[in-house]
């Protein structure tokens, strides 16, 4: 018997109009495969196995819930940062007022 979980992973999809959806999801070969395509196209890969197992409860095509909006923004935007994309309409200064996201207070 192993110790080791087996791997899962679920790809992305974001047009910028709607929610994300799940363009593909799999667990163990077919999670290597999906990781691979994404190194091989450098696709930033974010490693959260809590929010994978939420993720692979989703149908391919389906769009996320809205309770997981704020930390797939937040993922979206940092791959965003890393790879120098910058969103149309884009306003640093009112990400600035915000200031840094402290989480819920419950």
């Amino acid at each position: 018997m192993s110790d080791r979980k087996e791997s899962a992973a679920v790809a992305l999809h974001y047009d910028g109009e709607k929610a994300p959806t799940v363009l593909a999801s799999g667990q163990a070969e077919l999670a290597e495969e999906i990781l691979a395509i994404a190194r091989e196209h450098e696709i930033p890969i974010y490693e959260n196995p809590d929010l994978v197992n939420l993720l692979t409860t989703l149908s391919v095509g389906e769009e996320i819930p809205p309770e997981l909006y704020r930390i797939i923004a937040e993922i979206i935007a940092f791959a965003f940062h890393i790879r120098g994309i910058v969103p149309e309409g884009f306003q640093p200064e009112a990400v600035s007022e915000l200031g840094p996201y402290k989480g819920t207070s419950e």
